[in-house]
């Protein structure tokens, strides 16, 4: 039960290139949009990360693909937007994807990120192509408790007080405490731990508080597109639990990693890549 638990924690926590400002068109991120090519990929990192983590996913699809990678407001040190929640940006990507008239793209999403791919597939599902979910589950509190139903309108502050009220020092020792039981390759973990340190405290547990509380196992028979999910090595020893969440998913390709932790574009790097190649070609 204990190894479940930090499962949840670790899932929820952390050519030419063009940025542009979410600021400038009222969207809750900011993008970077690199690479040319007819078939677009939406980059969506995770709990406090920045899309940087894609830098070098991105280095292998730039020449054939247009990648347009997000960095969620509030997250690695973009500034934060009011009414931070899971459905406003899900929301907020699907109006990018349909005022910019970006034709059914494919959507990778790590951790939250994941969980964001699963939704807009699932409430939009004629707009996406494909979906890669990197470490991510339909809902993470039924690991503890398959029988988990979410609340309505959380009430966050509590969450929201103890984060804030946080010294520099403490919130710094926090991340870096877990960090070893995130990113097993150890050239990363200080990279990783500055996007969670950079990131607002308030929009930090604000979102923690609402990702936790959203259930996505129900609604995933909606999708219809092809879905790869790669999960960390760790997750064999629950795989029944995993399998019991994606069961509603009718095109999931479930594949566990060989090594590693949660950051597994870091941790099985050569596995990851070849799983990515086989699905987008």
């Amino acid at each position: 039960m204990k190894k479940i638990k930090f499962l949840i924690l670790t899932l929820a926590l952390p050519f030419l290139s063009t940025t542009v400002s979410a600021q400038n068109k009222s969207y809750p991120f900011d993008i970077k949009i690199s690479g040319k090519g007819d078939q677009s990929i939406i980059f969506i990192p995770g709990f406090a990360s920045s899309g940087a983590v894609w830098d070098e996913t991105k280095s292998n699809y730039e020449k054939d693909f247009t990648c347009y990678t997000l960095t969620m407001a509030g997250f690695a040190g973009i500034k934060p937007q009011p009414n931070a929640t899971f459905t406003n940006w899900e929301n907020s990507i699907v109006n990018y994807i349909k005022e910019n008239k970006i034709e059914k793209p494919i959507i990778i999403g790590h951790s939250m990120g994941g969980g964001l791919a699963l939704a807009i597939a699932s409430d939009y599902p004629e707009l996406i192509k494909k979906i890669v979910v990197v470490d991510a589950l339909p809902c993470l509190q039924a690991l503890i408790n398959p029988a988990f139903t979410s609340t309505e309108n959380p009430d966050c502050s509590q969450m929201v007080n103890q984060m804030t009220s946080l010294t520099e020092e403490q919130f710094h020792q926090i991340q870096t405490n877990s960090i070893s039981r995130l990113v097993a390759e150890t050239s990363k973990r200080e990279l990783v731990v500055s996007w969670s340190i950079s990131s607002d405290r308030k929009t930090f547990a604000e979102m923690y508080c609402d990702f936790i509380n959203t259930d996505l196992r129900l609604k995933i028979k909606n999708i219809k597109c092809p879905s790869l999910i790669l999960l960390e090595d760790s997750f064999k020893t629950v795989k029944p639990a995993i399998e019991e969440q994606y069961k509603n998913l009718n095109n999931a390709n479930l594949q566990y990693s060989n090594k590693g932790l949660h950051f597994v574009m870091y941790d099985d790097k050569e596995w990851y890549l070849n799983q990515l190649n086989n699905f987008l070609n």
